[in-house]
């Protein structure tokens, strides 16, 4: 178990290694081809920076606001807080605060920038439909999203391939109205650099968000061997992901944008025919097989 939490650690480190490299290269190639040299590294790793702060410090308001969830206190449900006080002392990280999102579909996640400022959040229909023991094992998988940072780590993740989007995007519209196009273009090599400019723009974002599925997968499967290194019990675990990935009922609050913060993805039809490479997800009979394994 150790072993491959240490995999994924090391696996999710190298993805955003590539995710920054792609970041990098394109403000470089974007700025020899406006001229700026290596100005454009600095511009695009300053998109980054501003987008970061703005989602480090109001991302999480957003997250609960877009999924309708509201901050409840123990009185309003005992066993939920006792079970979430009781996996913090666990795992060392301080007691998140709790929302429940008023939807029959059983669900789970977790956001905020730290451990200090973080949230869990539920549905009605997960507390409705699982026993203690899948309870704990839900809520100790998003609070090893909470104790591995992986909410941050998340973010920045998605931070950088949304700058990567953005700026590629300008590049292209740039391109099409002619404008910023350096003097010496017409120059030897200029007309190379324009190619490899524009194949980056285009590629960068689809390679982009491929690293962060990838990612987004690995960190998935770490919170899942963390969770079972809290409980001591993989069973908990692996019963609930089977519940929630075979109830039917349908999680309205959930979009294209959150879906990958839950614990199974919420949008059922993608669900079912995502695979591999394109899905926010770990295929679920793999998840289950790992805990089980362990």
């Amino acid at each position: 178990m150790y072993d491959q939490i240490a995999a994924n650690k090391r696996n999710s480190f190298i993805l955003v290694f590539c995710v920054t490299a792609v970041l990098v290269a394109l403000g470089y190639f974007l700025g020899e081809y406006y001229g700026f040299g290596y100005y454009g590294v600095g511009f695009a790793v300053a998109a980054a920076v501003i987008s970061a702060l703005f989602s480090y410090y109001g991302g999480a308001g957003m997250i609960l606001g877009v999924s309708r969830a509201k901050q409840i206190e123990k009185k309003d449900h005992p066993q939920l807080f006792n079970v979430v006080e009781e996996l913090s002392i666990s795992a060392g990280v301080p007691m998140p605060k709790i929302y429940i999102i008023d939807d029959t579909a059983p669900n789970a996640f977790a956001t905020g920038r730290d451990p200090e400022h973080a949230v869990v959040a539920i549905t009605t229909g997960l507390l409705q439909k699982l026993n203690r023991d899948e309870l704990q094992g839900v809520m100790a998988h998003e609070l090893s999203h909470v104790q591995n940072r992986d909410i941050l780590f998340s973010m920045m993740v998605g931070i950088m391939v949304g700058s990567i989007v953005m700026i590629s995007d300008f590049f292209l519209r740039s391109m099409f109205w002619g404008g910023g196009r350096r003097r010496d273009n017409e120059k030897g090599g200029g007309g190379l650099l324009i190619i490899l400019a524009l194949a980056l723009a285009i590629l960068a974002p689809i390679f982009a968000r491929i690293l962060q599925l990838a990612i987004s997968r690995q960190r998935e499967y770490l919170a899942d061997a963390s969770a079972v290194s809290l409980t001591r019990y993989p069973e908990g675990l692996a019963s609930a992901l089977e519940k929630i990935s075979g109830d039917r009922e349908v999680l309205e609050v959930a979009n294209r944008g959150t879906q990958h913060l839950y614990i199974v993805n919420p949008i059922k039809p993608f669900e079912e025919r995502a695979k591999s490479l394109l899905s926010t997800h770990p295929p679920l009979a793999e998840r289950v097989a790992r805990i089980r394994a362990m």
